[in-house]
């Protein structure tokens, strides 16, 4: 009962779907969405997260690699984006003994770029019953692209203290001027990494600061931690802020000061939450856009002013929701306002509108994965699992955990920088050359 109560109370808050929007086998996509390219990566369920380099000049993209049963590899690939309608693998690393490391293997991938050098870190996790289960990420020296035999490994990171290895991971510039790893752990905070330090050999770990996850009723002591995050700068109020999903909601700290963060919202008792996952913001911090990974949960939407303005400290009602489809789950997404681009599992691709935030709309949409749900885990494990966006020239690419790889145009989106919409030019593309 409890259930169906709160599926009606999201729907009210659900945009109307019209019948154009219903996708088939024979028209997977809207009109506005067209497929550039396609390569298939491997057997299903082997690809997870990707990301995409934002310099024109450096046209290439990262694809996460796992395993699942007995199928795929534990590294990363390396996609030449020259032509976007001909992506072509370029290099793959895989961790050394690959049979010997217990499954997941890569997870997720980010870029970064330190004294005009370009590094790729790839979160890795391995079970119990192998080597290496203290392994968080890999960094590879990807400067010499396309010239994959400049390809180097340059470091490693380790946690003896909290074996289970990186599940999500984000990449920052600071206004510090530093490069930051934000990595989950099996502890209740997030751990943080200098970058710099680490890749020019100045720490072991260089891991330099800490942003726990608040005690909640739902998770006390060690009994808590995050799922993913975002850090982003705050125009208004000149702060380095994080936003993490975990363990009884959702949070927002101040980490401009990394000794000392300060939590500026909450997002807890939130019907139907018992574990944020992705968090994301707008531009301007004002809103934020909020996944939890079950079936039937959309994307919710908060207004964090009440709590920002000092009126609340904590916010548990959404001022709208949005899904491709009720029966489904939502996963990752990206922003770049009023767009909110989805990798959404079983749906594929799918964009839609916060020009409105309490009428969330889609506008387009391209189904990557036309296959059955999954049977061996819960159903809606398959299909898109990461998006993202390069903001010079409007290019989408999408990771699908069975098909593979795939680079998509919208019409009419030819790129995006903040100030064409009136917003801070934030988002998570980051300004390495910035000082």
């Amino acid at each position: 009962m409890a259930t169906r109560i709160l599926l009606s109370a999201l729907c009210l808050l659900l945009p109307t779907a019209s019948v154009a929007a219903q996708w088939t086998a024979e028209n997977p996509g809207s009109d506005n969405i067209t497929v550039l390219g396609h390569i298939p990566l491997g057997p299903r369920l082997s690809v997870a997260d990707t990301d995409l380099e934002q310099e024109m000049h450096r046209p290439f993209a990262y694809v996460a690699r796992m395993v699942y049963g007995a199928n795929g590899s534990k590294g990363t690939d390396i996609v030449d984006l020259s032509d976007p309608a001909q992506p072509k693998v370029i290099y793959r690393w895989r961790i050394e003994d690959e049979d010997l490391h217990m499954p997941t293997g890569g997870m997720d991938v980010k870029h970064f770029k330190w004294k005009d050098r370009y590094y790729v870190v790839q979160s890795l996790q391995f079970g119990a019953g192998g080597p290496n289960t203290d392994l968080g990420a890999v960094i590879l020296d990807v400067t010499g692209l396309p010239d994959s035999t400049l390809v180097k490994e340059v470091a490693r990171i380790h946690e003896p203290d909290l074996p289970g290895g990186f599940h999500n991971i984000f990449v920052y510039k600071h206004s510090s001027g530093q490069v930051l790893l934000l990595s989950t752990v099996s502890g209740p905070f997030a751990n943080v990494y200098d970058l710099g330090l680490l890749v020019d050999g100045g720490a072991e770990s260089a891991q330099i600061a800490r942003v726990p996850v608040p005690e909640s009723a739902l998770g006390r002591g060690s009994r808590r931690g995050y799922h993913d995050f975002y850090a982003g700068f705050h125009q208004e109020t000149a702060t380095d802020r994080f936003y993490g999903g975990g363990t009884g909601g959702y949070y927002v700290y101040d980490i401009t000061d990394l000794d000392d963060p300060k939590l500026l919202v909450t997002l807890t008792g939130i019907n139907g939450v018992r574990s944020g996952h992705t968090f994301t913001p707008s531009p301007d911090g004002r809103y934020v856009i909020a996944e939890t990974e079950y079936r039937y949960a959309p994307l919710r939407i908060f207004d964090l002013k009440p709590a920002l303005d000092g009126t609340v400290s904590n916010i548990r009602n959404p001022i709208s929701a949005w899904t491709a489809d009720w029966q489904h789950l939502v996963h990752n997404h990206e922003v770049r306002w009023p767009y909110v681009f989805v990798s959404g599992y079983l749906d594929g691709l799918q964009v839609f509108s916060m020009m409105d935030p309490q009428n969330p709309v889609t506008v387009a949409y391209y189904d990557t994965y036309l296959g059955p749900p999954n049977t061996d885990r819960y159903a809606m494990f398959n299909g898109a699992f990461g998006v993202d966006v390069r903001n010079a020239d409007g290019l989408i690419i999408v990771s699908d955990m069975s098909t593979g790889f795939w680079t998509f145009r919208m019409e009419g989106f030819r790129g995006w920088d903040g100030a064409d919409w009136g917003v801070p030019n934030v988002s998570s593309a980051q300004a390495w050359d910035s000082e």
